[in-house]
């Protein structure tokens, strides 16, 4: 993508401009960021996929003025009439489980894959909504069918309401207000107050993004550390010949906690492992994707070019290349080809032939797994 060139999904704005002027800063309304939009997956569909079991469905209801939230899945009956206001289904992760979804994600490609979280659809009847809240990631708000009235506004005051099953601003104080209709789009900094009320039916999509906190980074980190961590720092057992007898047996020695201390040094001293284990955990599957075995001779028709499957996450850094939680070391003509492959998604023919033999078989063994597949 040439983040130099306008785009209308952005106002007219090029990505570059975006970025620079919005992106963690400040709210961007943009009239017909798609023109003539109608909601790729049709409500029928959504309500489908809401009633499997691999796919994490919320429903948000209003009764008497008291909000309900039920998890998934449901059963078409289980849901209200589309006559009842004030309700609310929410289906997580429809860019990993329709390829209609997933394209509609793929034009947010300006934004570092590593950030690029999933795509939610939200269906509501009239009044519907989920309260006034402030999410920790950014966030674009594709309305896809009907209308819904949006308040937004800087808030201070992040107090949540504690009588209800929902992260509630207990006192929202909205500055601006918006009615978006079917391809307008709204876009949301991190902790940017908003209240999105359906005006009769209606879908938004919202296009989230990846914040993990520090704590819960370093702990992932640490995690997949810990894994190779008794390779890494040997096998060499304690020993004190020296130790002399004591009168405070209580106290640990200085000798342990140096030794201690050095097998730390022999864990973490990879110059590399920190970059392996952040790729290794940026591109890991979510808990519920699982891929079907490659379709029989996929890797032999590789040859027509290659496309990743929309459910594999894949990114690299300077020395390794990332696919679905696993690393490979990279350089030269092969790595350039697998940053154009995590860039763009596929390759074509032509780049193909330019691989060495042990990129093909690399490509082979994803395209056999369901990783990727080759382009008929």
């Amino acid at each position: 993508m040439d983040t130099s060139e306008p785009l209308a999904l952005l106002g007219g704005l090029a990505p570059a401009q975006f970025m620079k002027r919005h992106w963690q800063k400040k709210p961007l309304l943009v009239r017909g960021a798609i023109a003539g939009f109608t909601p790729p997956i049709a409500r029928n569909e959504l309500f489908a996929l809401a009633a499997r079991d691999d796919v994490e469905s919320r429903l948000i209801a209003q009764v008497k003025g008291k909000w309900s939230v039920r998890h998934g899945p449901f059963a078409r009956r289980g849901l209200p009439p589309l006559s009842r206001r004030e309700w609310t289904l929410l289906v997580q992760g429809v860019d990993q489980l329709d390829e209609r979804g997933y394209g509609l994600l793929r034009q947010f490609s300006f934004v570092p894959h590593a950030r690029l979280d999933d795509l939610m659809v939200s269906y509501a009847s009239d009044g519907g909504g989920v309260g006034p809240h402030f999410d920790s990631y950014d966030v674009f708000l594709l309305q896809a069918q009907g209308r819904r009235r949006w308040r937004i506004g800087r808030q201070s005051d992040l107090q949540l309401r504690d009588d209800v099953p929902l992260k509630v601003l207990a006192n929202f104080e909205p500055e601006e207000e918006y009615v978006l209709e079917p391809g307008d789009m709204l876009y949301l900094p991190p902790r940017y107050a908003h209240d999105g009320v359906a005006q009769g039916e209606c879908q938004t999509y919202s296009i989230g993004f990846r914040s993990p906190a520090r704590g819960e980074l370093a702990r992932e980190l640490l995690q997949r550390i810990s894994e190779d961590a008794a390779d890494a720092a040997g096998e060499a057992i304690y020993a004190d010949p020296r130790q002399e007898a004591t009168h405070a047996p209580g106290h640990i020695p200085a000798h342990l906690l140096n030794f201690a201390a050095d097998a730390m040094r022999r864990a973490l001293a990879d110059p590399l492992l920190v970059e392996r284990v952040l790729g290794e955990y940026l591109t890991e599957p979510k808990a519920s994707v699982w891929f079907d075995p490659g379709e029989e001779d996929a890797a032999g028709r590789m040859m027509q070019g290659i496309e990743l499957d929309r459910r594999t996450r894949m990114m690299y850094d300077s020395r390794h290349v990332f696919i679905n939680g696993d690393s490979y070391r990279a350089s030269g003509r092969d790595a350039k080809l697998m940053h154009a492959l995590a860039d763009k998604r596929s390759l074509s023919a032509k780049e193909l032939a330019s691989a060495s033999a042990d990129a093909h078989g690399l490509l082979r063994s994803w395209c056999d797994a369901g990783w990727a597949h080759s382009i008929t």
